[in-house]
């Protein structure tokens, strides 16, 4: 088995691609130990002393450091990947699914100015997002203002507050008029 890696804009996320199906469906964000054990794979990386989060993508993890050197963290997380997908063991345990379902908020008169919103995120944000080892999903829109949850290597990147204001922000406001601005929760 070969697990490729790619750098992300984040210097404390490093993406790992194991060549193969990772999540079927979704995206699921376990970000400290508790949320580890819904998955055997999660468990066996958040075991490893530095790593504070584990990102499931369709076809890629992405690991978040604390502390330590990719240099040193780098093998004994590949080593976890390569013996999880060896295992046949499945990514998550019985009765835990992907995609997190939030509950979203906004107004029953804004359904259309929302709908386009998420359809703009789904078609033209998520998939440069995926490319960089994170998710971004809407979470809501209330008097102007859009409110997205940031996943993945995107959560705590430096360069998110400039992707959100500089990128996204611009997309939705010339696409929707109504949009104001672009918070993340």
């Amino acid at each position: 088995m070969f697990i490729q890696t790619e750098a992300t804009p984040n210097p404390a996320t490093l993406k790992f691609l194991p060549g193969r199906a990772v999540l079927e469906t979704g995206t699921m964000d376990l970000r400290d130990a508790a949320d580890a054990a819904k998955s055997p794979l999660a468990e066996r990386l958040f075991a490893i002393k530095g790593v504070n989060g584990v990102f499931y993508g369709s076809d890629f993890i992405t690991v978040s450091k604390a502390e330590g050197e990719w240099a040193q963290l780098k093998p004994a997380i590949l080593g976890a990947i390569m013996e999880h997908f060896m295992s046949g063991v499945p990514l998550l345990k019985d009765g835990e699914t992907g995609g997190t379902a939030d509950d979203e908020f906004f107004e029953a008169a804004d359904e259309e100015i929302v709908t386009t919103i998420k359809d703009l995120l789904e078609t033209r944000v998520r998939p440069a997002v995926a490319n960089d080892g994170g998710d971004i999903t809407f979470k809501g829109f209330k008097e102007g203002v859009v409110y997205l949850h940031m996943k993945g290597a995107c959560s705590g990147c430096p360069s998110s507050t400039a992707t959100l204001r500089h990128g996204i922000q611009n997309l939705l406001k010339h696409y929707v008029p109504e949009v104001v601005e672009v918070r993340p929760v």
